[in-house]
């Protein structure tokens, strides 16, 4: 039964329009009643001082409401893995409350490896829960910015390097979250590709560039519905992304018909003048040292604050502009905590747990194996865990993701769950640092000592499981630093090396936000990557290692052979990390394996890759043999057959291209794809559609997407450098 939901607003002898019954001198606004005309009747009713109110922050996460009016402030909490602990009103410190444990989701990175938008809406839906439960009204999540460099130290907060793929991942995301009223607030818009300079490199991008790489996923998440967008810190054409002309107004409102409010990166607003013009809604987190005004009565000092009213009573500024703000504020209220049927929420909940286990599972990539995995429970051997990321808790640190997760699982305590303590040794081999993202303190353990219990411990074993990568600390996988090198830090090469020499049967397992040197990897019978996985995350592990689960992941980044390898560091420092004020996008279209393809590189590991404890044969497509208009659709079936002896999951992926362009062009661009689930010698046919308005280029000079005509290549197969070539024509 829909509950039957009504605000009282105190106005007294305010007039009723057909959406309001009037009682005892005071207004019962009907929620029931269409949410435009909602928006529209308490627009009117609001003074130009309470419309600017809504416009900037009152703490460090929340907006201000109109208490006159009985409309509640917006109360903000940043994600995307799970919802943060609570924080001081005024302050970046913790309440230390005993309530605001949640659960920890795998990183976003982990998510793209799965390739399953079924997941991805789950994992949206959960999460949407918690935030629900703990009162937020928007989730400062999804990041969908494009992996243009791996040594991103956000990276593992994004989707990956491909606009398709992530334009997939993101949209059931959004409507996951959504579902418990609780806006999605998509991250972050637009061109927030590094962490060096964030604060205001201005990004040198072509138009193409910009359309075909870096926005499509924005607009995914625009066409799912969601309901509000964070603008980045960086610059585009020299004006702030936060208050950003084209970006905001042009392209996300106007071309786009974005309905939902803008809201700034703490810290990301500059000006009155274009903040009031250039798009954004709601100013939040800007810092005092920014504003030339005293830190007394800080929030009315904001930009969008008392210097935005007195610039409209001045009539510097548009009330029209103002209205528009405060329309789509009202919008995100009204959907949010005024919404008639808002449901409850849950709090981090076994259930939860569960699901992000799942999740976790399968986005767990198997880069090698060498007949060594699975290590089933029941073969007794002695096992050697070795390495810092085996114990080291990776939730609750990393910047604004960082999650005060009720359990986090570590790799150790999983192994010794499913294999018997009495069957495992533990080595720390080397030490990670401290357990903090704001600073590294240097190594106080003996790297000698680590080193030499590390060998003498695989020297005992049977099997070695060494669990090694990056951590959440700075200049690894952390906000506001990125990687200082593409190697693996703490001397982890040489001591993979120094493991394999005294006992062959070597697993690695990586955990890492995104790719690493691998050139180690002829030492190691197996090699897993498994991402930042959460809560679950040694459980998740475990199940792959021994069996339990059949590993399906695939890559969503390309692992390069060197990092020069990489678009982004094939011209110098111009195109990364810029000279301190520029960088600029030398690579254009050509960001990670388009790159690779168009320079003839071989990829270590090539985006989409993974492999499987079964054989799976991917047969000749079906397509139909006929020319295709611009208005039609291409469809491929596909003939899959697990041959192995165990059921698990497949990938097919659809690459097109077009040789003899006129154009840049990547060989080939992904296009579609789905996961499907075969037992043990089952086959399937998978169907797969591409509408030919996907292969459309931007066209710079009308600024206009266009098909060229002609011949195009399909590609399908398992990953990017593994496919069977098809061709199509269109006219």
């Amino acid at each position: 039964m829909k509950k039957k939901t009504c605000l009282l607003l105190l106005l007294i002898g305010a007039s009723v329009t057909s959406m309001a019954q009037q009682k005892d001198g005071a207004v019962y606004l009907d929620l029931s009643a269409p949410l435009e005309e909602r928006v529209e009747d308490a627009l009117g009713r609001l003074t130009v001082e309470e419309k600017v109110a809504l416009c900037h922050a009152q703490s460090k996460f929340s907006s201000k409401g109109v208490a006159r009016l009985g409309i509640p402030e917006v109360s903000m909490s940043d994600g995307p893995h799970g919802i943060r602990a609570e924080l001081e009103w005024d302050g970046w410190n913790y309440l230390k409350s005993s309530n605001d444990y949640a659960t920890a989701f795998p990183s976003l990175v982990a998510l793209a490896a799965t390739w399953n938008p079924e997941l991805s809406l789950l994992y949206g839906k959960a999460i949407g829960e918690e935030a629900r439960y703990r009162k937020k009204d928007v989730l400062l999540g999804p990041g969908c910015n494009i992996c243009r460099t791996p040594l991103n130290g956000r990276s593992f907060e994004y989707l990956g390097e491909d606009p398709y793929l992530v334009s997939e991942m993101v949209a059931p995301y959004v409507r996951g979250v959504q579902q418990s009223h609780v806006a999605a607030c998509v991250k972050h818009f637009a061109l927030n590709n590094q962490e060096l300079n964030r604060m205001h490199v201005n990004v040198k991008v072509s138009d193409r560039a910009l359309r075909e790489i870096y926005l499509p996923a924005f607009k995914a998440a625009v066409d799912a519905g969601t309901w509000s967008i964070m603008g980045s810190y960086s610059q585009y054409l020299n004006q702030r992304c936060c208050h950003n002309e084209v970006l905001l107004n042009r392209i996300l409102k106007e071309e786009w018909a974005f309905d939902g409010a803008v809201i700034s990166d703490w810290g990301g607003c500059h000006d009155t003048r274009q903040a009031a013009a250039y798009g954004l809604d709601i100013e939040m987190g800007t810092n005092p040292e920014d504003l030339s005004y005293s830190k007394d009565d800080l929030y009315e000092n904001y930009y969008l604050a008392r210097p935005y009213l007195n610039a409209l009573r001045r009539g510097d500024a548009s009330m029209k502009d103002l209205d528009e703000k405060a329309r789509r504020v009202l919008r995100l209220i009204f959907r949010t905590q005024m919404s008639a049927d808002r449901p409850w929420g849950s709090l981090a909940t076994e259930e939860h747990a569960r699901q992000s286990r799942i999740i976790a599972q399968d986005g767990i990539v198997l880069l090698k194996n060498e007949g060594i995995l699975p290590l089933k429970p029941e073969r007794k051997l002695r096992i050697a865990v070795i390495g810092d990321n085996a114990v080291r808790l990776m939730s609750n640190a990393g910047g604004a993701s960082e999650v005060k997760t009720w359990r986090e699982i570590t790799p150790l305590q999983a192994i010794e769950e499913k294999y018997g303590k009495e069957n495992v040794t533990f080595a720390m081999g080397y030490d990670g640092g401290a357990a903090s993202y704001s600073q590294v303190i240097p190594a106080t353990s003996d790297a000698e000592e680590l080193r030499t219990e590390a060998l003498r411990c695989a020297g005992d074993a049977d099997i070695v499981l060494f669990f090694g990568g990056l951590n959440k600390n700075m200049h690894q996988d952390c906000e506001n630093s990125d990687r200082l090198s593409y190697d693996l830090p703490y001397g982890q090469k040489e001591l993979i090396e120094a493991l394999a020499k005294v006992n062959e049967n070597l697993v690695v397992v990586l955990i890492s936000g995104n790719a690493v040197d691998t050139s180690w990897d002829k030492d190691v019978k197996a090699l897993v990557e498994s991402w930042y996985l959460g809560s679950e995350s040694g459980h998740a592990i475990a199940d792959v290692l021994a069996g339990d689960v059949n590993p399906s992941g695939k890559l969503p980044v390309s692992f390069y052979e060197r990092l020069e390898d990489c678009g982004a560091h094939s011209f110098g420092t111009q195109a990364y990390p810029g000279d301190g004020k520029d960088v600029e996008y030398l690579e254009d279209i050509l960001v990670g394996y388009r790159w690779l393809d168009a320079k003839g590189i071989q990829a270590k590991y090539p985006f989409g890759y993974g492999l499987s404890y079964s054989t799976f044969q991917i047969g000749k497509a079906g397509l139909d043999k006929k020319q295709y208009a611009e208005t039609e659709t291409i469809r491929i079936t596909v003939p899959v057959t697990n041959c192995g002896p165990v059921s698990g999951k497949e990938v097919v992926q659809v690459y097109v291209g077009k040789k003899h362009s006129d154009l840049l062009r990547a060989p080939k661009e992904l296009k579609a794809f789905e996961k499907v689930y075969l037992r043990s010698g089952e086959s399937s046919e998978v169907s797969l559609d591409i509408p030919v308005e996907r292969l459309a280029y931007w066209d710079e000079s009308t600024s206009q997407w266009r098909i060229e005509k002609g011949e195009y290549q399909l590609y399908v197969g398992n990953s990017s450098q593994n496919t069977r070539q098809y061709v199509i024509s269109v006219k």
